[in-house]
C-alpha cells in the first residue's frame, strides 16, 4: 500500500457520515449490486423502492 493511499484511509476513518449521506450511499450500493445482474435496474427503481421500505417500517 503506498503511502498516500495509507493516508487516505487514515483520514476516512475520521469521517462522520449524516443520515442523508448514509442513505444515499446505501442506494448507491443497491444499485450497483443490482445492476451487476440485471441491467434494466435503473437508479429510480432504487429510489422507488427505498421509499416503499421507508413507508412500510414507518
Amino acid at each position: 500500500m503506498t503511502e498516500k493511499l495509507a493516508a487516505l484511509l487514515e483520514r476516512a476513518k475520521s469521517v462522520t457520515m449524516s443520515g442523508a449521506q448514509k442513505e444515499q450511499q446505501r442506494r448507491s450500493f443497491a444499485y450497483g449490486n443490482t445492476k451487476i445482474e440485471n441491467s434494466r435496474i435503473t437508479r429510480e427503481m432504487i429510489d422507488q423502492q427505498a421509499e416503499a421500505l421507508k413507508r412500510q417500517d414507518g
